[in-house]
């Protein structure tokens, strides 16, 4: 016999995991996430972007900039001026991923600090 707190427990494991890769399906990739991280300090023309998050080609930049501005994380802004200029800027929206942000960041001083004693202690 099944006992319900199991059910409920696989319920929300299920719920979790298709929460996360909801999450993992919008942000997917490594440059979503530095693309916002470039744009928080405010907007950027298309080769400012390039050359803030590095190691970016601009054909992958422009495709990610697309699907970032399909979902809701990026305004793309056309100046009408000569030459014409393109600005790209964060949502108000983009703003709910601060934590996720900051919870990475955190994991990847803490991981890299890691990885240095490690390193360390292996040379002594």
């Amino acid at each position: 016999m099944v006992k319900l707190q199991t059910i409920s427990a696989e319920w929300e494991a299920c719920t979790a995991l298709s929460a996360v890769q909801d999450a993992l399906y919008v942000l997917n990739g490594k440059w979503k996430l530095p693309i916002i991280v470039a744009l928080s300090s405010g907007n950027k023309r298309f080769n400012e972007l390039q050359k803030t998050v590095k190691g970016i080609a601009a054909k992958v930049l422009s495709h990610e900039l697309k699907e970032m501005e399909l979902n809701g994380f990026v305004i793309r802004r056309v100046h009408n001026t000569t030459p014409i200029a393109v600005e790209y800027e964060l949502t108000d929206y983009s703003n709910t991923l601060g934590n996720v942000v900051d919870a990475l960041r955190e994991w990847g001083t803490m991981h890299r600090e890691k990885i240095r004693s490690q390193l360390k202690k292996e040379v002594v």
